[in-house]
């Protein structure tokens, strides 16, 4: 099993740090310090502390940035890491930057969005919630306060996943996936051809909605809950400043 980041996107509501940079590389240390950690580095140290030593990130744009620190970042993490080019990283949602990584797929992976900052504990509740034939399994917030902005999540104990979109009144979910899944690399083709499926419907649709495809599949995606504890979605300056807050615990 290998590690995944989805790095390509703009983050463009968190101007002026992606003027010049992609969003999983802005600051989310101290404020003013340029060189404090970032989500990709909080990331690749919890993929390192439970035992991953492989990790390919999707990037696209202001891929450069990351290119620069690849070597730095191998070194300070023990990990190999395998830059994989989104084409389309600022015409497309991430529906398509995931299936960019199809290959990689088959490796078994975490997939961690490069926005979400999140403790350890949550890449080992996936690892322990592994086993009787579960392909894909999704990290869920169950405790949070649900407004529209989160990713919704309506599971059935016996079958998974129902219904995961953002677009549901927040009262009707089990709870809110995190950006965070444990995918079995048996489950890669089927998922990739859902992800396929999925953009070319629509371009600016997300990969949950290729998951919720795997789902009207009749497909089994899980969802284990990650417990009460400190995570953000870093989407405008607001998330910002409590990703700092938040990193700092870690």
């Amino acid at each position: 099993m290998i590690g995944m980041i989805l790095a390509a996107g703009a983050g463009r509501r968190l101007r002026p740090y992606t003027d010049t940079l992609p969003k999983a590389l802005v600051p989310v240390g101290p404020e003013g310090n340029e060189e404090s950690l970032t989500v990709v580095d909080l990331t690749l140290g919890n993929f390192a502390e439970v035992g991953l030593t492989e990790v390919a990130i999707i990037v696209g744009y202001r891929k450069e940035a990351l290119y620069e620190r690849k070597a730095a970042l191998e070194a300070k993490y023990g990990v190999t890491l395998t830059l994989i080019d989104n084409d389309k990283a600022e015409e497309w949602n991430n529906a398509y930057s995931l299936w960019c990584g199809r290959d990689a797929l088959k490796d078994g992976v975490i997939l961690a969005n490069g926005d979400t900052v999140h403790p350890v504990s949550v890449e080992k509740t996936l690892l322990a919630a592994r086993g009787d034939g579960k392909k894909i399994i999704l990290a869920l917030d169950t405790v949070k306060q649900l407004a529209d902005e989160e990713m919704k999540v309506v599971a059935d104990p016996a079958k998974g996943v129902q219904r995961i979109t953002k677009l549901m009144d927040p009262a009707d979910a089990t709870g809110e996936y995190i950006g965070v899944t444990l995918i079995e690399g048996d489950a890669a083709e089927e998922l990739a051809d859902a992800l396929k499926t999925t953009f070319e419907r629509d371009p600016d649709l997300y990969y949950e909605d290729g998951y919720q495809e795997l789902v009207n599949r009749g497909f089994k995606v899980d969802v284990e809950p990650i417990g009460d504890i400190k995570w953000v979605e870093i989407d405008n300056h607001e998330d910002l400043a409590k990703g700092r807050k938040i990193a700092c615990q870690y």
